[in-house]
């Protein structure tokens, strides 16, 4: 039988933001009401919109007996109303629902403006002024605040039913402002291209719960734009039509003749573009002498030409077509900026290998070179005696590299300023890179390092800014990971011919003393890595390359925790937050990123008095938590895989603040879903980046990533120490797997047709 309950949130208990089950108590004023303890606190579960402590509820459903937590009141309608009495204001006030006012505040509006305080904020806020302390600004930040929440919740009304999050709910009212819901009525399909963290099935549902019918144009176009962004985020830079037909058809639910037949407005909307591209075999240069042979040469076995009509989302289109022509430009302009350096000038340092000086003939010969090779061959070395040969010739020249922390690590190896490519060309928000082809830098050479992260878009932009005549060098090695992003630039660039490229093989003495460069070549090699007699990190031998063995994941999960904790920290002395860094294969099971970071934030930095935490979005964000950005944020100078630690929390004002290295940065709570816990990150989050200690959980429930060219990058990330948890069986899985996958990509094709 549905009854009806009133009262006021005393306590929201638990609160799932992606699909709005809450459970709290209200207080409803008796404890003579079914269900109420003596405080008159009755406990209600249901999905809603995010609550406030002092808000009004009126509520319609069913007592129910839960076999762990009692009585229960099951919701299945309610109707909000502002609070009634000044206790209740107050609460609601201080609640932290409102930016710009805690406890303290509201205490004091509620004194001054009694019973009518929400009337003032709502059809009165100049008034705001009245109360001592108030000035403009904070009035201005409250009115604000007041406006965004009202409709926040308006929207969240129309969204309910969609389980559709509080987060997302003020994305979209940032993002459309009061005209948010009839955007929404309109076409819930812009909600994909505008909204970052909707995905077209979460509008889909919005849609289809609208009456939208399953083959309405907005919805067929919809999806093959969701199938090319899918397609695209793991690294493909075109989908071929026909895989992309069958995928778009099965997803819609619709005639694959539907498919292709909305393609033509698409590209008269300039949302894709279609053009027929070679396919085929793209050559596997790994380890043999006649692949080394290539890549000294920059040339590949012929691709076998067969033609593959290919879709791009636009921009990748353009960006491919630009890096072919820019970088063919570059490559074949003489004279070049290095060209009046005689032979007789270029005085080596006689300290390097033959290798080495035949690299660095190459950079200052040619416009476009690349220099590869594992760890410990001496990229580092040769960068640094070219830097020489620049200075000494008066030659200008920038270092850069896609990430701030391999920029960090490349600066302090060269001992000279390096940059992120973004802060290279200037990027400033709402304007763009101010350095491009109108503007392009003034050097003579640009080094960029870790080139194998470069994906097509970044690099199109930077080429931008280089003007024919200058010289650009490509370091990066070849066996790593691709980029995060859409493309395979260094690969497509070595295989194309255009550039000369280098590749050290040689390992040199110091760096031969290391298990953890010997064993990352002996991976890259299809050889099983070589572990010391000593098993354990409690013996004296001394080493940097370890093994625990273990069958499950979740042996692994409890060797990663106490290895993180306890078993580096005594023996080697490396801070378990700051140092050591768990690098995992995949996101699910116990041994991956979501459940590491559980477990080790709760060792690692626990709950306590005084540390303040928030819980967004299912996750506990806590003072002193290491943090990883998710995403690019071009505004805000973060980019995707920066690292930082939370260092401030303002409930007021309803913001977070994370350190990157020295630098602090400003989160709204809506914007946290570009963070999350990095005390463990994928393989992939760790490119380009270096850690003293890395510990990796490899077991063959990873089966789907283990690779060899994953174990290798995961590997090269330590610097000084590498303990590996998991079965011999799981390493050699991923040894032998040398199945790189192939990204679709026209660059190479390109380049070799300029």
């Amino acid at each position: 039988m549905t009854e009806t309950i009133k009262g006021s949130v005393e306590h929201v208990t638990y609160y799932n933001p992606e699909n709005g089950y809450c459970v709290f108590r209200l207080r409803t004023g008796s404890g003579q009401t079914k269900g109420a303890n003596r405080s008159g606190l009755v406990t209600v579960t249901g999905n809603f919109p995010e609550l406030s402590n002092g808000e009004s509820l009126i509520i319609k459903g069913n007592w129910v007996t839960h076999k762990v937590h009692g009585t229960q009141f099951q919701m299945q309608e309610y109707e909000q109303k502002m609070p009634a009495t000044l206790a209740g204001i107050q609460r609601y006030l201080g609640s932290g629902m409102i930016k710009g006012v805690g406890s303290r505040l509201s205490e004091r509006i509620v004194d001054y403006f009694g019973i009518e305080t929400l009337d003032v904020i709502e059809n009165h806020p100049e008034r705001l002024l009245e109360v001592p302390d108030i000035g403009p600004k904070r009035a201005r930040i409250i009115t604000s605040a007041w406006d965004e929440h009202r409709h926040v919740k308006n929207i969240m009304l129309f969204l309910h039913s969609q389980n559709i999050s509080t987060n997302l709910a003020v994305k979209i009212y940032k993002h459309y402002g009061d005209g948010a819901i009839q955007i929404l009525k309109n076409d819930p399909y812009q909600l994909t291209q505008d909204i970052y963290g909707v995905g077209f099935k979460t509008a889909d549902k919005i849609a289809r719960d609208m009456g939208l019918p399953t083959n309405h144009p907005s919805r067929i176009e919809a999806g093959i734009i969701y199938a090319l962004d899918r397609y695209t985020n793991a690294g493909n830079v075109y989908y071929p039509l026909d895989d992309l037909k069958a995928y778009a058809a099965d997803l819609l639910q619709v005639s694959p003749d539907l498919v292709i037949s909305s393609l033509p407005h698409l590209q008269v909307e300039e949302k894709i573009y279609q053009e027929s591209v070679p396919s085929g075999g793209r050559g596997d240069l790994q380890n043999s002498a006649e692949n080394e042979h290539l890549l000294e040469s920059g040339k590949s076995p012929p691709a076998e030409i067969q033609g593959t009509q290919a879709v791009y989302l636009t921009p990748l289109y353009y960006s491919e077509v630009g890096v072919a022509q820019r970088l063919s430009a570059l490559a074949s302009y003489i004279p070049s900026r290095l060209s009046d350096l005689p032979p007789a000038f270029i005085s080596i340092d006689p300290g390097l290998s033959d290798e080495q000086e035949k690299a660095i003939r190459k950079e200052l010969s040619n416009p476009v070179s690349v220099l590869t090779g594992g760890p410990g061959t001496g990229k580092t070395t040769t960068i640094r005696a070219l830097i020489s040969v620049l200075e000494t010739a008066k030659k200008t020249y920038a270092l850069a590299s896609p990430t701030g922390r391999a920029a960090k690590r490349l600066s302090q190896t060269s001992d000279r300023p390096a940059s992120t490519i973004h802060r290279l060309l200037s990027y400033a928000p709402g304007e763009g890179f101010r350095h491009n082809a109108a503007n392009p830098l003034s050097i003579d050479m640009l080094v960029v390092d870790e080139a194998s992260m470069l994906d097509l878009v970044l690099a199109n932009h930077l080429l931008k800014a280089l003007k024919p005549g200058m010289h650009l060098l490509l370091v990066g090695d070849y066996d790593q990971l691709p980029s995060v992003g859409a493309g395979d630039v260094l690969r497509d660039v070595i295989k194309s011919g255009v550039a000369a490229v280098t590749r050290l093989s040689v390992i040199f003495r110091q760096a031969a003393h290391s298990h953890i460069i010997t064993n990352a070549h002996l991976i890259n090699q299809g050889q099983m890595p070589v572990f010391p007699s000593s098993k354990s990190l409690a013996d004296s031998e001394p080493a940097d390359f370890f093994l625990f063995p273990c069958e499950t994941p979740e042996e692994a999960a409890s060797w990663v925790q106490d290895i993180v904790c306890n078993r580096i920290p005594e023996k080697f002395g490396f801070n378990p937050r700051s140092d050591i860094q768990v690098l995992s294969p995949m996101y699910r099971g116990p041994a991956g990123v979501d459940a590491l970071n559980g477990s080790l934030q709760s060792s690692l930095n626990p709950p306590a008095s005084n540390k303040p935490e928030k819980t967004l979005l299912g996750q506990t964000f806590r003072l002193g938590d290491k943090l990883m950005q998710l995403r690019n944020n071009y505004d805000k100078d973060v980019y995707n895989g920066d690292i930082g630690q939370f260092t401030a929390l303002n409930l007021v004002d309803q913001t977070f603040t994370i350190d990157f290295e020295g630098r602090s940065v400003v989160y709204d709570w809506s914007e946290l879903d570009q963070l999350q816990l990095a005390y463990a990150v994928s393989v992939h989050k760790a490119q380009g980046s270096e850690f003293p200690a890395v510990v990796i959980p490899l077991v063959t429930q990873h089966y789907m990533m283990l690779q060899r060219n994953l174990l290798y990058t995961a590997i090269t990330r330590a610097k000084k120490l590498c303990v590996l948890v998991g079965s011999r069986r799981a390493i050699g899985i991923a040894v032998r797997n040398n199945k790189v996958a192939q990204r679709h990509s026209g660059l190479e094709f390109r380049l070799r047709a300029t």
